[in-house]
């Protein structure tokens, strides 16, 4: 079966240098962008992340310093990359939570920008949860029927990746066959980050969900502790949080000259 895809949608998967969305580096990338008429596009590169590979790591999906040493660093690559995604909605294993949030974080990093306002994320492993709850290896195994060779790569992961939720698809009634369906079945609690340091109440606004304002308006905090703010930008949180904060900051400010 095929998709029902009403744009684009880009399967990816990241190996890194850790699990750390600040601090850590994408050593590969790998990409299948998959159109409306089913027509395929894959890309697929090691990336030097600049900073070494812990040996724990690299036992891990097989990365060493070597073997990036001489690959493109993020910045070098990242143009590249985001023309490929940007008419895009996403697709991944684990993504919502990882892969998604690291990208963001390269993007910035490089210079350019980089949000969900206009397209939608399907978490293949959210929906495999809540459904069989196993591994890649197991979704791939139990959905497709074949065994994942090279598991952690990072094309073999894409591929897989997209064949499991074809697979979905095709097995339960209840997962329509429409991207936006697939991508809020398989959303966790919304964030406006995608670090979950700040989500909506029922009102749909923003509030913190950690530390000592935990559950308190971003709006009304930044307002009654003007240094919180500073104090935020200055620590060690993800750059994308630190944009979603800095957009809160601004609207709050422009609608009070309103």
């Amino acid at each position: 079966m095929s998709l029902n895809l009403n744009k684009p949608i880009c399967f990816f998967d990241l190996e890194t240098t850790g699990i750390n969305i600040s601090k850590d580096r994408i050593v590969e990338i790998s990409i299948l962008k998959v159109y409306p008429d089913g027509k395929e596009e894959r890309y697929t590169q090691l990336v030097n992340p600049t900073i070494p590979i812990p040996a724990e790591v690299t036992q891990v999906h097989g990365i060493s310093d070597a073997d990036v040493a001489d690959k493109p660093t993020f910045n070098e690559i990242a143009k590249e990359v985001n023309n490929m995604i940007k008419d895009s909605d996403l697709g991944g294993f684990n993504s919502n939570r990882f892969d998604i949030p690291l990208l963001a974080e390269e993007m910035l990093r490089a210079e350019l920008d980089f949000d969900m306002k206009n397209r939608v994320a399907v978490d293949v492993q959210t929906i495999f949860h809540k459904m069989e709850q196993r591994t890649l290896s197991a979704a791939y195994q139990f959905y497709c029927d074949k065994t994942l060779d090279n598991a952690h790569s990072a094309e073999a992961d894409t591929l897989a990746t997209y064949e499991v939720l074809k697979a979905q698809v095709a097995r339960y009634d209840e997962l329509e066959n429409d991207t936006k369906f697939l991508a809020e079945f398989s959303a966790r609690k919304k964030f406006a980050d995608f670090a979950g340091f700040i989500n909506y109440n029922k009102k749909g606004e923003e509030c913190f969900s950690f530390g000592k304002h935990k559950g308190k308006r971003v709006v009304d905090v930044l307002e009654q502790e003007p240094g919180y703010f500073g104090w935020l930008l200055n620590a060690d949180f993800p750059l994308y949080t630190k944009k979603v904060l800095t957009a809160i900051k601004l609207r709050s400010f422009n609608n009070k000259l309103g």
